[in-house]
C-alpha cells in the first residue's frame, strides 16, 4: 500500500482519537517520535470535525491528497464511536486507512471492525511496538527535510 504525498509537509500524518488522556499522550509521543505528524482528538465528535472536510466534500480529494495518510482510533469513546466513524467512511472513496484500538475488543467486535475495513484491531492492552510496526506498514514515515 502506497501512502499520498501529505499537504501539511513531507512527514506523513496520522489522525489519532483516543479519549484517554494519557493512552492519548503515550501513543502521540510514540507516534512522533517515529517521524509522524500527529493531530490528536479527545473523542468520536472531534475525530468527526478533524474528517469533516472529506465526508463533506469527497471532490476534494481528486484535487488534493487526503489530509491524513492513517488514522487510528480507539473503538469506545464518548460521543461518536470509533466503530460508527470507520462505517461511515465506506461511503466515501480514497480515505486513509484505519487502525482501531480497544479495551474491549471481543469476536464480534473484531468481526465489525473487518466488515468496515480495519486494517488491524488491537486490543488493549498491545504491545506499543506491534502497532508502530503496522503504522509503518501502512503509511511509512517520511523524511523532514
Amino acid at each position: 500500500m502506497t501512502t499520498k504525498p501529505s499537504p501539511m509537509g513531507n512527514l506523513a500524518r496520522v489522525l489519532l482519537a483516543e479519549d484517554d488522556e494519557e493512552m492519548r499522550a503515550l501513543l502521540a509521543r510514540a507516534l512522533r517520535g517515529d517521524g509522524y505528524q500527529v493531530v490528536e482528538c479527545p473523542d468520536g465528535f472531534r475525530l468527526l470535525e478533524q474528517l469533516n472536510a472529506l465526508l463533506l466534500s469527497p471532490e476534494v480529494l481528486c484535487m488534493e491528497p487526503a489530509p491524513f495518510d492513517l488514522i487510528v482510533s480507539d473503538i469506545r469513546m464518548p460521543g461518536v464511536t470509533g466503530l460508527s466513524v470507520l462505517e461511515g467512511l465506506q461511503l466515501f472513496e480514497d480515505l486513509p486507512p484505519m487502525i482501531l484500538i480497544t479495551a474491549l475488543g471481543d469476536e464480534a467486535t473484531h468481526a465489525a471492525a473487518r466488515r468496515w475495513g480495519a486494517v488491524a484491531v488491537f486490543d488493549k492492552p498491545f504491545d506499543l511496538d506491534d502497532l508502530l510496526a503496522k503504522v509503518r506498514e501502512i503509511a511509512p514515515a517520511r523524511s523532514r527535510s
